[in-house]
């Protein structure tokens, strides 16, 4: 009796645990699990609310795109655009009229010297002057042509000299006019050739100086140079007037162009300059700041691309958001090469797609909230 209902309790266990099986081992199905992340899921919005959002669409075309060659570089002064004050006899410092960073214009006075050698030079210049107006006066019926001829070249020649010296225009004429030898103390002022900016001024008062010796430098910055060092080969496709794309460490970018490739290695570099000039009316790049540059390098043939903010990756493939009418939907693209702010599309759209080109960031967060239960995203 007792094993019969043992019997009895193992049988209906067994049948138990053979009914129970199917549902210990079938795993809950939760709706979308095994849908596609990246498509299937869509953001509506419409074109007001894009707008609303910052949100701008792109139509898909093909194009041609520039390549680019990436290389550092360095800002440096607009040599064309530079000029350097010196003087051309010894002389001593007496007053300073400008310092660093002062912007003078052409003419302003910068420093005034004093010199044995221009004191001589405007003493013989009051002296020849004095003379030749004695002579013209006189006239060629009075003095012989010798004299009237040399009394003239001596007055051009002492005025040519003080003038190569380093005496302003105006001031020799007015020693040549007025004559007082008073005046000749040897004192003279140099004066800015262009208008700029004083990148330089290293000297003291007081401080006694030989010929040569450079006592300003003077630089218009509405235009500055990058000096870029680019690999010593495959360089031969940039040419003059290349468009450049240069970026600060802070990102900002501005619009320049080549103006030479040099055609020699650096020895120690191994690597080929070339001189871009940049607009900075802004003043906002200066010398020896170091910069990234993005040098055209001929076009591509024309693919099909979009911006490179329209393209995004979700979940581990590359997509961008297709516009229909209210609704964008993640795509799934075959990327090609990046080509300055463009990237080419080998496969997944076609001309006349209409994609979204900003704010792409919101729109995955409005998928994401989607998935987690909140509806579609508006």
């Amino acid at each position: 009796m007792t094993f019969d209902m043992n019997l009895k309790k193992i049988t209906r266990f067994i049948a138990i645990t053979l009914l129970s099986a199917p549902l210990l081992f079938a795993a809950p199905a939760f709706a979308g699990e095994n849908d596609d992340e990246g498509e299937g899921n869509h953001v509506e919005m419409t074109a007001a609310e894009r707008k609303k959002n910052g949100v701008e669409i792109y139509t898909v075309a093909r194009r041609s795109l520039g390549e680019e060659i990436r290389a550092p570089g360095e800002i440096g002064l607009d040599l064309y655009k530079t000029s350097q004050v010196t003087p051309r006899i010894a002389a001593q410092i007496i007053t300073r009229h400008v310092k660093l960073g002062d912007h003078v214009a052409a003419g302003d006075p910068l420093v005034t010297l004093s010199s044995v050698q221009m004191a001589e030079a405007q003493g013989n210049l009051i002296v020849t002057a004095k003379e030749w107006k004695r002579v013209e006066r006189l006239g060629r019926a009075v003095v012989s042509d010798r004299r009237y001829t040399e009394a003239q070249v001596s007055a051009q020649q002492a005025t040519a000299k003080a003038l190569a010296f380093g005496l302003g225009n105006n001031e020799a004429a007015r020693l040549a006019s007025k004559g007082d030898a008073s005046k000749a103390t040897g004192e003279f002022t140099l004066f800015a050739r262009q208008a700029g900016t004083v990148m330089s001024d290293e000297f003291v008062i007081g401080e006694f100086i030989e010929p040569g010796r450079v006592l300003f430098a003077i630089s218009d910055e509405s235009n500055v140079w990058v000096e870029a060092m680019l690999p010593g080969y495959g360089n031969n496709h940039i040419e003059a007037g290349a468009k450049v794309r240069v970026v600060t460490n802070d990102n900002s970018v501005y619009s320049g162009s080549v103006l030479q490739v040099r055609h020699q290695v650096d020895e120690t570099t191994r690597t080929i300059s070339a001189r871009i000039t940049v607009d900075n009316t802004a003043d906002t790049l200066h010398s020896g700041q170091f910069v990234t540059v993005y040098i055209e390098a001929g076009k591509t043939s024309p693919v099909m691309a979009v911006p490179k903010q329209a393209v995004t990756l979700m979940n581990g493939d590359i997509h961008v958001f297709v516009v229909d009418g209210d609704e964008m939907e993640p795509k799934k693209v075959l990327v090609g090469a990046t080509f300055g702010d463009w990237v080419e599309i080998k496969s997944g759209l076609k001309s006349g797609d209409v994609v979204a080109a900003t704010e792409i960031f919101l729109l995955k967060s409005l998928i994401l909230k989607s998935k987690m239960g909140s509806g579609h995203g508006h």
